[in-house]
Order: structure tokens, then sequence, then C-alpha cells
């Protein structure tokens, strides 16, 4: 009888505990593929699921984590190989199902992804959910006019997960990246990336009473709503377009509709939980070939099992940076 640790998660009258627990494979869900998980990451997602958010999470006792990469145990499905490095990117992975802060996992086989050639299981957790988001937006961007690499594009929450990758993977491609943080203490880290310039928070988020604002960003992806939303959509050129990925800062968009018949700009929501199966292997084989990151790994800080709940109340008081690569294996 195999036991394997996993992050278990308890909600009792109202106060939540977090606790490394040893469970059995009969334990997991019914479902065709068992996969023994090498890494996860932690998104805030997560963070929110280990908190006991049930906007999240509906039924607890709960393990969360919605990315894992690991190798296929076995599958009743027979469309893995044994042995197969694969790895689950969202869905519902994480979220009301068994998720990747354990030591196995048993998911649907439509959720698993055969990983591409130039893919460790480590770098698929690197990127994870947050580098296929950032993936989709880029992807968006260039469909809707985005050309030439000297392109300005603005990135908010620019130290988050997604805000990072996008960060990195903009300038890995030549275009001129302006990277919006209320970190300052990050300043140098995102120059490292390749920001060519850094704004304030303060300088996005600001409620402004004006139509239109001076023309300044070529393109943006913006992880943050609200007033950022609005600013960067007043202050976007002729034809731009915006990547809307996020809400830290709110859900309201309070705004006229001048910048988009005045200045024809482009508003393009990205759905990464609901992308399918065949977007995700397509964008992760892009950062296996002319995607490829080269400072991929120092986006991320390796942490334990045991170091999850720490990081999530970390992650939750806004202290945290760089992602977090949960080794499991």
């Amino acid at each position: 009888m195999t036991e394997f640790k996993s992050l278990r998660i308890f909600v009792e009258k109202g106060v939540v505990t977090r606790r490394v627990e040893l469970c059995r494979l009969e334990d997991l869900p019914d479902h065709d593929v068992l996969i023994k998980v090498h890494f996860s990451s932690l998104n805030y997602k997560d963070a929110l699921s280990a908190n006991g958010h049930t906007g999240i999470s509906r039924h607890y006792p709960h393990t969360p984590g919605i990315d894992a990469a690991g190798v296929v145990v076995s599958d009743q499905s027979h469309t893995f190989k044994d042995g197969e490095q694969v790895a689950v990117i969202g869905f519902d992975l994480g979220m009301n199902t068994w998720g990747g802060l354990s030591e196995y996992i048993r998911v649907p086989k439509e959720w698993v992804i055969s990983l591409p050639a130039g893919i460790s299981l480590a770098d698929a957790m690197r990127l994870g959910t947050a580098g296929v988001t950032a993936g989709y937006c880029l992807e968006k961007l260039l469909r809707n006019g985005l050309a030439g690499s000297q392109a300005n594009v603005l990135v908010t929450g620019a130290t988050g997960g997604v805000g990072s990758i996008t960060v990195h993977l903009l300038a890995s491609l030549g275009y001129k990246v302006t990277a919006s943080s209320g970190k300052t203490d990050q300043y140098e880290w995102l120059t490292a990336l390749g920001a060519s310039q850094i704004i304030g928070r303060q300088d996005l988020s600001a409620e402004s009473v004006k139509a239109l604002l001076p023309e300044t960003y070529d393109a943006a992806v913006d992880t943050v709503g609200q007033d950022t939303l609005v600013n960067i959509l007043k202050s976007l050129k002729y034809g731009g377009s915006v990547a809307a990925c996020g809400i830290v800062g709110g859900t309201a968009v309070p705004l006229d509709i001048y910048p988009f018949i005045l200045r024809h700009v482009n508003l393009l929501g990205v759905a990464s939980a609901t992308a399918s199966l065949a977007d995700r292997q397509r964008v992760l084989a892009k950062y296996a070939s002319h995607w490829r990151l080269r400072l991929l790994e120092s986006l991320c800080e390796e942490i334990s099992l045991e170091q999850v709940s720490e990081r999530v109340d970390a992650m939750l008081a806004g202290t945290i940076t760089r992602r977090a690569l949960v080794k499991l294996c």
C-alpha cells in the first residue's frame, strides 16, 4: 500500500489549518492517469485555496496546487506510456480536484500534456499557469497588430508570476518593455529580466478624469485591472491593444468610449483557465524553441512541500516576488 505526502487544508468552524499528511493512493479521485509528481508551483489561486477560499475550492479537506509535472505511473485509458514525462497545467486541478501539492495525483487523460522536447519537469513548473498565461497574452497581441521588435510594451504587476515571465519573454524577443511595479526594491531585478524602463504602480493606478492620456504604449499586458486598466486604455497609441488577464486591483472598468472610437484601441480578454489542451501544448512548445527564456531559473525560488504554508502566508501578505517551484521528488 503506497503512502505519500500531500498538503491538506482543513476548514473547521471558520478556522483554516494546513498540514502535510501521509495519504494513500486509495484517497485519490478515480480518474484515468496516475502521476508521480516531481514538481509543482505556487500561484495566487493556490494561496487562496490554501486559505479556505470557497470561491476557489468548494469542499474541504482539500489539496491545492493548480500545476503539476511528473511521470506517468499508470494510465487506464492507455493514452500515455508508463514513465512518460507529463504536466497538468490548470483545468480543475487543485481547485475542486485533488491538486499538485502532493507526491501523487490522479487526473482525467484530457488534462495531461506530454512535455515537448527541451522542457524539463522543473522548467514546466517554473512556467506553469503563469508562463502559459503570459504566452496567451503575447499571442493575442500578435494576432491584433503588435509588430516590430522596437514596439514599447507595458507590463503591469511586473514582479508577479505572469508579469515577470512576460517582461523576460518580451525583452528576449527584442521588444522595449516598460515594467510597472510598486516594489521599488525589485527594480534592479526587473532590469536584469530585460525591462528598459520601470514606472511605479501609482503612475497608473490613480483615477484620471481625462478622456484620453498621451499616446505612450504600442501594447500592454495588464494583470491588475480597475483604474490601472482604464489608464492603460487611455494611454495606448492608435490601434494599440492591451491583453487583460488579472484583477488584483479590482474588477470594475469605469471608462467612457473615447479610446475605442478615437484611437481604435483593443481590450483583449485572456482566459487561461478554459484554454484547450492543444493551446497549452502549443505554448509550451514555443517556450522549448524560439521563446526559450535564458533566465527562467532565476524567476523561481525552490522550496519543499513543508515550506508551502509559510510561503502562502507571504503571498497573501503581498511580500513575495519570485515564483515558488515546489520540489516533491
